[in-house]
């Protein structure tokens, strides 16, 4: 495999752990799963959800079509179709960290 491919498997992977860290921190310390609906309560707790939301995003896309999938019985087009999304995501999720952790000279 090329390099440019096994770099970026690496960064998606680095996006979909990040989702996954921020997703479960959350619940651990709220004690409720995070959710898209944090940006419909309106005002400052709104944007505040923002940037959390940006990096967890891939996690909550796959969790909520998996969890559709199993509960409706819905075609299993629209979980491929959420998994590519939260794929790209976590692609551009992942690259962001990474240009963070450049920037504070930790990589």
């Amino acid at each position: 495999m090329a390099s440019e491919t096994i770099q970026s498997l690496i960064v998606l992977a680095l996006g979909f752990a990040v989702a996954g860290l921020l997703s479960t921190a959350y619940q651990a310390v709220v004690s409720r799963p995070a959710s898209f609906r944090a940006l419909l309560t309106g005002g400052l707790s709104a944007y505040a959800h923002v940037p959390f939301l940006v990096f967890a995003a891939p996690f909550l896309i796959v969790r909520n079509s998996m969890r559709r999938q199993r509960n409706e019985r819905g075609n299993p087009f629209f979980v491929a179709a959420a998994t590519i999304v939260a794929g790209m995501w976590s692609l551009i999720s992942g690259t962001g960290v990474i240009v963070l952790l450049h920037g504070l000279g930790l990589v």
